[in-house]
């Protein structure tokens, strides 16, 4: 507990629905519950020295990426989800952005003081939404890419609100989009559009299928299923959001500079 928690859950996100066709999942609602509770447990073992707590808490780096799912798991998949017939995209990224607002003060007021934030992917460049929208010339579905960006946009004022308005506040940005739109070839990528593993067309399409087969060299591939990038691009992003590579990676600064505060 002391050394790190991890309370991520598999099709989680923002909004508590998001995700609930796949089954249960751990809304970042109730991880932040989960998160009291570890702190509960703390302040036990602390004999309630809440000085020590706030102290401890103070030091920890929280790495919070959300949003994702409330695309790929429910606005963009109407036939599950009523969000994208009752929202505009501009409207449904103001309503994300306000309750992701409230939930970061939330993990603020539980003694969070050093926080990264990590932004939305490219979504419609992912394969399991270029087979749902895409042509078959699609490289991207612009469109969706177009409605993620609303919500991306929102999350440097946020950044910015959070340091100028709540004291030592110590928030930073991690720009995934603009990291991901290097180079893939200069990390050993040459196939950026087919999947690794063969994929399953029951309920969680575009996921590996059970017992079903996976490429020779999943290094050259950039996408492990329809959803998720492999090892490799995943290893870039966790380094360059460490250490930035170009002013535009993270935002004030990076993960390097927010460990030394």
């Amino acid at each position: 507990m002391f050394r790190g928690v991890n309370y991520a859950s598999g099709a989680a996100g923002i909004r508590d629905e998001s995700g609930i066709h796949l089954g249960d999942r751990i809304s970042l609602n109730r991880q932040l519950r989960n998160h009291k509770v570890t702190i509960s447990h703390m302040s036990t073992l602390l004999e309630n020295n809440m000085t020590l707590i706030q102290e401890y808490l103070s030091k920890c780096i929280y790495i919070v990426g959300m949003g994702n799912n409330d695309y790929i798991n429910n606005y963009l998949l109407p036939q599950f989800y009523p969000s994208s017939l009752l929202y505009k995209p501009e409207k449904y990224a103001t309503i994300l952005a306000q309750q992701y607002e409230k939930q970061l003060k939330t993990l603020y007021r539980y003694g969070a003081r050093k926080v990264a934030v990590f932004g939305l992917g490219s979504i419609g460049c992912i394969p399991a939404e270029l087979d749902l929208y895409g042509t078959k010339d699609s490289v991207c579905v612009d469109s969706i890419n177009s409605a993620v960006l609303k919500f991306v946009d929102k999350l440097k004022p946020m950044i910015d609100d959070f340091n100028s308005n709540l004291p030592n506040a110590n928030f930073i940005y991690i720009n995934v989009t603009s990291i991901a739109i290097g180079d893939p070839s200069s990390i050993g990528i040459t196939n950026l559009a087919e999947p690794c593993c063969e994929i399953s067309s029951f309920i969680a399409k575009g996921q590996c299928s059970y017992g079903g087969s996976a490429c020779s060299d999943r290094a050259s591939h950039y996408f492990w299923d329809g959803f998720h990038p492999t090892e490799a691009p995943n290893k870039a992003t966790a380094e360059r959001a460490y250490t930035a590579l170009l002013p535009t990676d993270a935002y004030p600064f990076d993960i390097s500079h927010l460990a030394l505060l």
